[in-house]
């Protein structure tokens, strides 16, 4: 009972919304291929698991949510991505952080201003960034991806409205002797 009211009593900001569980089914991914691009239709889950908070160096304290992504082909139900991270945010700086790892030896820490609701309609936007070499957002991956086929940037962006969560997501890769545009994008109902 104490550890739920400690976390009643924490701000998360504009990732309160995301807190639960979201399904779509209307995923796009545009993957590179050596002869050009792939365009898979996907279904998805994404739970949102809220955790509390952290303070840093007795100074700044970061609300915290990790989260699970788990992307199935339409064509054969076979799972293609596994991802997972955590949602950051740092009210006092108004900063948004979202760090994630996927099982293919790559992570990466994207930031980004809190800039307040969309104008007019109410919807919550959280948009994050990184690139590589970048000092305050960037992107680790190993030698065998570095050397066959690097990230180089990597932009999120979600538009949380009443019960729906639209995503749209670019990762620059360096892939095949040449630069592409890795796209995702989903729209999702909340489940719970």
């Amino acid at each position: 009972m104490a550890e739920e009211n400690t976390k009643m009593k924490i701000d998360y900001g504009p990732l309160a919304g995301l807190i639960g569980t979201w399904k779509g089914d209307k995923g796009i991914d545009l993957s590179p291929e050596p002869d050009g691009q792939e365009e898979n239709t996907y279904h998805e889950t994404i739970t949102f698991q809220d955790i509390g908070d952290v303070t840093n160096a007795e100074t700044q304290v970061l609300t915290i949510l990790h989260y699970r992504q788990i992307v199935q082909r339409k064509s054969n139900n076979e799972i293609f991505h596994d991802e997972t991270g955590y949602w950051m945010w740092d009210a006092a700086a108004g900063i948004v952080m979202h760090s994630l790892v996927i099982p293919r030896a790559v992570a990466v820490l994207a930031g980004g201003k809190y800039l307040g609701e969309a104008e007019g309609n109410g919807d919550v936007v959280l948009e994050v960034g990184a690139k590589l070499g970048d000092p305050d957002w960037g992107i680790l991956q190993s030698p065998f991806m570095r050397d066959k086929a690097r990230t180089t940037a990597f932009r999120h962006k979600i538009t949380l409205g009443k019960g729906t969560l639209r995503y749209a997501e670019t990762t620059m890769l360096e892939i095949y002797g040449k630069t592409f545009e890795h796209t995702d994008q989903n729209e999702l109902t909340r489940q719970s």
